[in-house]
């Protein structure tokens, strides 16, 4: 209901009822004085945005028609000519629609803001005054009339006439003021509807003008618009040509890129990495700079340029050159290093760091460089008579350098990694391999050696074997764990080929990972973390016999095997993996736990659920990748369960198959080879020979012993039923889940390696294969 009627004669009872209607009209006009001021408010403001909008625009419209496009070549296509006159098109286009703007903004202060903060002022202000009035009026009258009543009736008759004619005639002012008021409310009442839409709907008129004229511009720059397409679309097709002669020539460099590298006899350049000492305890830090060496002059100039700060360039140093001589691994914790003597400043020598290894060999090629007087590496100076071995003297300077470190040096930040003065280091490991003096130097006795020196020496011995402490032989079986696998698979596996080192590499390492444990303890305070100490250990104590790429890509790997000896010592070292001997003892199938399901997390990583290993499985149940597939020797497309099946039931009869003996001899190994690493990657502790029947059924599908798959075309399909014999909770959509006892129908292969398919209660889904048994 809305607000009701003030009817004219009210105003002469004045009634409760009066007044409270008199009050809901007040307390309206009020209302819409509020919105009329806070709808100013939110129009200003939108003023203002607008404006803002408008500047926004404009500067935008400036850089636009300002900017020029700069092309390859000394002159443009016509194409490329109108796609370089469109940036000022747009900018015009914008400056228009932007002076419209301009209009629009000045009809909504004029329209709008001004009308209603008129009638506001005018007539919900004038409606403010006129209730001022009223109430004191009313305050007046009524105070007067009490007055009047409360006089004495013994007062003279003049003087209480003259009083009643007093009141009589504030009764008639306040009833005329209070006929007026009712009038001005019920007037303002009305009148708002008009005098506020009224300016909204110029506003709104305002806008529409403003938005036609952008559809008006639109529409004149439709045909523009159109042969600016036309003109693009050329472009991106002479680009497309181009791009195919840029590419075929990248290509042509790609394959031979020495032919077109542009070689100077004069001088060369590039960059290198620069050694800067800085006072203690600060050490040194490498920096990147541009080198040019010119051959003629001797001269060697460089800056440093950081990419990653803007290209920020220093300062320009220059010197020159009086001799160069390669720095090797064993004398300094960095590759393809150079040691530069500079002749303007006597005593100078600058290590530098190339990119590459033939980078290397270029700088040394152009500077006269030459090799360094003694060789480290793998073995010692010959001048120095000392030969690194693993015997009692290797084994006392392993220990003296651990027991030093443990009892001086266990909390020092960057310990193994700060790397000692070379001349020191050498030094050191002269007097530690010299069988005259070993017994005599107690390094954790004497503050003469400095840490950092003694970390050096330690790991200067091990880089200097012979053959690294983790064999060649066992190198690639090592870092197969670590590409594949569960935890705990890798740690038995890793378990299992520890015990096939020589028995005195095994105590050395065992020595070694123990102290190492001990230092990831005190990472805290030397922040030496079991991931960085694999980064430090992982290329000493194993690396492969030859330098390939595939080589340099395992380092990580390398990382991970030292990471697991570390953090699982006590298990690995603490005794041989049956107990007493180094051999295997064979799992039954029924002696195994449950396969591992993987977790949500290693599901990011891992895909598949890890097999149990069997000869009648095959290969893809292993989830390894394919290279590390390619290391452990099958070259064939055979699967593994096709392989040993086929050798099992020839073993049986006598003699396995002839191209089964053939592929194993012709990749170096044998049957008991490829079980070894099969084991290490899944299930270390089956022991699978030839002679060994398998008892589980075959996943259907695979190869049978008969081989009689292969005589049956690629699109058949056999189902089977399989009963669950571990439960098992889906962890995707397409999967299964299942009790122990689920009884499967129409059990099939699966492409998802690992994986059946079949039907539980009228669903299909993937089931693990490992999760069932065949009935």
């Amino acid at each position: 209901m809305g607000l009701h009627p003030l009817e004219f004669s009210d105003c002469y009872l004045d009634s409760p009822a009066f007044r409270d209607r008199m009050k809901a009209h007040e307390a309206e006009l009020e209302k819409t004085n509020r919105f009329i001021k806070e709808l100013s408010k939110d129009g200003k403001n939108l003023i203002t945005a607008t404006k803002n909008l408008a500047v926004a625009q404009r500067k935008f419209a400036q850089s636009l028609g300002e900017f020029k496009f700069e092309y390859i070549g000394d002159a443009k296509t016509d194409d490329e000519k109108c796609i370089d006159e469109s940036l000022q098109e747009f900018a015009s286009f914008l400056r228009n629609l932007e002076e419209q703007r301009e209009i629009m903004l000045f009809n909504i202060t004029e329209t709008l803001l001004k009308p209603l903060e008129k009638f506001r002022k005018e007539q919900l202000g004038a409606a403010k005054e006129e209730r001022k009035k009223y109430e004191k009026d009313t305050e007046k009258y009524y105070s007067a009339l009490e007055k009047v009543l409360n006089m004495s009736a013994k007062k003279k008759d003049q003087q209480l006439l003259e009083a009643d004619s007093q009141v009589e005639a504030m009764r008639l002012h306040f009833h005329e003021e209070s006929l007026e008021y009712v009038c001005k409310l019920q007037e303002i009442q009305e009148k708002k509807k008009f005098e506020c839409i009224e300016p909204m709907l110029a506003f709104f008129q305002a806008v529409f003008t403003f938005y036609h004229h952008g559809y008006e511009l639109a529409k004149d720059f439709s045909h523009y618009k159109t042969e600016l397409q036309i003109n693009i679309q050329n472009t991106r097709n002479r680009f497309d040509g181009t791009r195919a002669e840029v590419e075929e020539l990248m290509k042509k460099i790609k394959e031979n890129p020495e032919e077109h590298k542009r070689n100077s006899p004069l001088s060369i350049e590039g960059y290198m990495y620069v050694q800067e000492k800085r006072p203690p305890p600060f050490g040194s830090s490498w920096v990147k700079k541009y080198c040019i060496y010119m051959k003629e002059q001797k001269i060697f100039n460089m800056v440093s340029f950081d990419h990653r700060s803007g290209g920020k360039m220093g300062e320009p140093e220059s010197f020159i050159l009086k001799s160069c001589t390669k720095k090797t691994g064993d004398s300094i914790d960095k590759r393809f290093c150079l040691e530069l003597e500079v002749a303007d400043r006597p005593g100078l020598i600058i290590t530098v760091q190339a990119l590459l290894e033939e980078d290397r060999k270029q700088w040394m090629q152009a500077m006269g460089g030459k090799e360094p007087v003694y060789k480290l590496g793998r073995a010692y100076s010959k001048r120095e008579g000392i030969e690194a071995h693993l015997d009692e003297v290797g084994y006392s300077l392993v220990k003296n350098c651990i027991s030093a470190v443990e009892s001086r040096g266990i909390t020092d930040q960057g310990l193994y990694r700060v790397v000692g003065v070379s001349s020191r280091v050498m030094k050191l490991v002269g007097i530690l391999m010299d069988k005259k003096t070993f017994n005599e130097v107690d390094l954790s006795a004497s503050d003469e050696w400095d840490i950092k020196t003694v970390t050096s020496a330690l790991k200067q011995y091990l880089r200097s074997l012979p053959e690294p402490l983790m064999t060649y032989e066992l190198y690639k079986e090592i870092i197969v764990p670590a590409k594949c696998g569960t935890p705990e698979s890798r740690v038995d596996a890793i378990h299992y080929l520890v015990y096939k080192l020589p028995e005195k590499n095994r105590e050395v390492l065992g020595m070694i990972m123990k102290h190492l444990a001990n230092v990831s303890a005190n990472c805290k305070q030397n922040l030496m973390t079991v991931a960085n100490l694999g980064v430090v250990f992982g290329p000493t104590l194993m690396r492969p016999q030859e330098e390939t790429v595939a080589a340099i890509m395992d380092l990580k790997f390398q990382n991970i095997v030292v990471e697991i000896l570390i953090e699982n010592h006590e298990k690995i070292f603490g005794s041989a993996p049956d107990g007493s001997v180094t051999t295997p003892v064979a799992l039954s199938s029924s002696e195994l736990n449950a396969p591992p399901r993987l977790s949500k997390r290693q599901n990011s990583r891992q895909n598949r659920p890890l097999a149990v290993y069997n000869p009648s499985m095959e290969l893809q149940a292993a989830d390894c990748p394919n290279s590390v597939k390619d290391d452990i020797s099958l070259g064939s497309t055979d699967s593994v369960s096709s392989q040993s099946s086929t050798a099992t039931t020839s073993s049986a009869s006598g003699s396995p198959p002839e191209d089964t003996k053939n592929h194993f001899s012709a990749n170096g190994g044998d049957l008991m080879d490829w079980a070894s690493i099969a084991r290490s990657t899944m299930i270390p502790w089956m022991n699978v020979s030839s002679t060994t029947t398998p008892t589980s059924p075959s996943p259907v599908g695979a190869f049978s012993p008969e081989g009689t798959n292969n005589d049956k075309p690629e699109d058949s399909v056999t189902y089977r039923k399989a009963k669950a014999v571990f439960s098992c909770e889906a962890e995707h959509s397409s999967e299964l889940s299942f009790p122990v006892g689920a009884i499967f129908e129409e059990v099939t292969s699966s492409r998802e390696p690992g994986w059946l398919e079949g039907k539980l209660d009228g669903k299909k889904g993937l089931i693990p294969i490992n999760y069932v048994e065949f009935l």
